[in-house]
């Protein structure tokens, strides 16, 4: 189980995070909702070590997060929102990297690697290097890399952005296939379909603060004759009455 408590993060008078309250229970896939700016990739990097909160405590199976920070990550896979890391260099060698990092052996590495590689069509690129690659090449080698130690708890900031159609699909199967073996999926979409196919509870954030948390079916069971999209929208986007103008600024 993971617990946010009171969680905010400050970037000088900026508050990304407001005294966010999370529990994210073992066997589930948690969505992460918001616009741009809500809060959803500094909460994503908090829950793994990438920034330090401002302020509140962050607990993993019972350990805090400041406090053993080493073991945590070793139960960890991340995929971050941007592929553009380790450029120089090649498929195999990040994925080598990862496998040291996480103390894999060398037998069960490669039969994973191979079956992670050829169910996303990378196999025959792993001696090109990373900065040769497509958006969505470059997508598919983090995740590969990530899910590679098949850690407990996946955190996946917007993995689905880049990938093609199969890709997608085949990834989506792997979260359910992990949550169904009672273990935990974490991710930030900006895609409602998909948080809806896969969801089985998520977190709406707006300027950093929880606006939203439960299930997808609760959600919809609130205002039975609108669609998700229209909820979301009401709940997260601009206020009644606020239009655009020619240069795209909101106004009333």
């Amino acid at each position: 189980m993971i617990e946010l408590v009171n969680l905010s993060k400050n970037y000088g008078s900026k508050e990304a995070l407001k005294s966010l309250n999370l529990t994210i229970k073992q066997g589930e896939i948690f969505g992460l909702l918001g616009h741009n700016g809500a809060g959803k990739s500094t909460t994503i990097k908090s829950l793994v070590s990438i920034l330090e909160p401002s302020s509140g405590t962050i607990r993993v199976d019972g350990l805090d997060l400041k406090e053993h920070s080493l073991e945590i990550k070793q139960k960890i896979a991340y995929v971050p929102d941007t592929p553009d890391i380790f450029l120089q260099l090649t498929a195999g060698e990040y994925w080598d990297l990862i496998g040291a990092s996480y103390e894999l052996e060398a037998g069960a590495k490669d039969s994973r690697l191979n079956e992670l590689a050829t169910l996303f069509d990378m196999g025959t690129h792993k001696d090109e290097t990373i900065a040769s690659f497509s958006h969505g090449m470059r997508q598919k080698t983090l995740i590969i890399g990530a899910l590679l130690p098949d850690p407990d708890i996946w955190i996946l900031d917007e993995p689905l952005q880049g990938l093609d159609p199969q890709a997608a699909f085949d990834l989506k199967e792997l979260m359910s296939a992990h949550a169904k073996k009672g273990k935990t999926v974490i991710f930030s979409t900006h895609v409602l379909d998909t948080a809806q196919q896969l969801c089985d509870n998520l977190a709406i954030l707006k300027q950093g603060e929880l606006i939203y948390n439960g299930s997808v079916a609760d959600l919809l069971a609130e205002s039975p004759n609108e669609s998700l999209e229209t909820i979301y929208l009401r709940m997260a986007g601009r206020q009644s009455g606020q239009q655009i103008d020619s240069q795209g600024d909101a106004h009333e």
